[in-house]
C-alpha cells in the first residue's frame, strides 16, 4: 500500500486551503452556512471526486477503442440524508458520450466505470483514523 498525502489549512471564515502534490484548491461553505462561498463545499468535492473518476475510467474506454472523447462528460446530482449522521445518501451519476454505442458497448462501458478508485472504496470503505496532535 502507497502512503500519500494531503495537507489542509485554515484560511479564514468556514474556509480551507488543500495541498495536494503542488496543487492548492479551496473548501469553503455557501454563505447560507456562514462561508463566503470562495470555493466547493467538502460534500461536493466528495461527489466532484466520484464523477470525475467515473468520467475518467469512461474516457480511458473511449481512448482504448479508438472512439472519440472530445465532447465526453458527466453530471452527478445528489442528495443528503434526512436522518443522522450527516452523509450523502444518493448520487445518480450521467455520463454522455459523444457516440452512439451499442447495448454491448454500453454494458462494457458500465463495467469499466465501476472500476473507478472513488467508486470502490465507497463499496469497500477504507479504515480511518483521526488523531489530534498539538502543533
Amino acid at each position: 500500500m502507497s502512503n500519500r498525502r494531503i495537507e489542509v489549512s485554515f484560511t479564514d471564515g468556514e474556509a480551507y486551503r488543500i495541498r495536494v502534490r503542488g496543487h492548492e484548491l479551496v473548501v469553503d461553505q455557501p454563505v447560507d452556512a456562514e462561508g463566503g462561498d470562495s470555493g466547493p463545499t467538502p460534500v461536493e468535492l466528495f461527489v466532484a471526486s466520484l464523477v470525475s473518476c467515473v468520467a475518467y475510467y469512461a474516457g480511458r474506454y473511449l481512448d482504448r477503442h479508438d472512439l472519440p472523447r472530445g465532447d465526453l462528460s458527466a453530471t452527478a446530482d445528489f442528495e443528503m440524508a434526512d436522518d443522522r449522521p450527516a452523509r450523502v445518501a444518493r448520487v445518480r451519476i450521467g455520463v454522455h458520450v459523444p457516440v452512439s454505442l451499442t447495448s454491448d458497448r454500453k454494458e462494457a462501458l458500465r463495467a469499466v466505470m465501476r472500476h473507478c478508485t472513488i467508486h470502490n472504496s465507497l463499496l469497500r470503505p477504507p479504515e480511518v483514523s483521526i488523531d489530534v496532535e498539538e502543533t
